[in-house]
């Protein structure tokens, strides 16, 4: 093979490579209010039956170690959902709408579009 060959052989080949798309991961998301570490039967939790969430547990990631971003829902919300500490966060109590998530945040789903 000649350096001609070569070169026509790596580029023709990258600009393939190129060409195929990113795997995009498959991620579910599951939020839900006041639901406690223990509430959940892949937790330990024995009286409540949970066998969806728990099969989803047993097939995908359990988050095993988590705390919250502030003492109310909306800015931990917003602390979740920016990736932002609550020192950050844009959202400062579960009061007053007109102060909600800005439309220019960036938010962990933007990223993943």
């Amino acid at each position: 093979m000649n350096r001609r060959e070569f070169l026509g052989a790596t580029i023709g080949g990258g600009a393939l490579l190129a060409q195929v798309p990113p795997k995009r991961p498959n991620i579910l998301f599951i939020l839900a209010d006041d639901l406690g570490y223990g509430d959940l039967g892949c937790y330990g939790q024995e009286r409540i039956k949970t066998p969806n969430i728990d099969r989803l547990a047993a097939e995908g990631v359990r988050f095993t170690q988590a705390y919250a971003g502030s003492t109310v829902c909306a800015p931990s919300r917003c602390c979740l959902m920016t990736g932002k500490h609550t020192g950050h966060a844009t959202v400062r109590g579960n009061k007053a709408p007109e102060l909600g998530l800005r439309p220019d945040e960036t938010t962990v789903a933007s990223l993943l579009k």
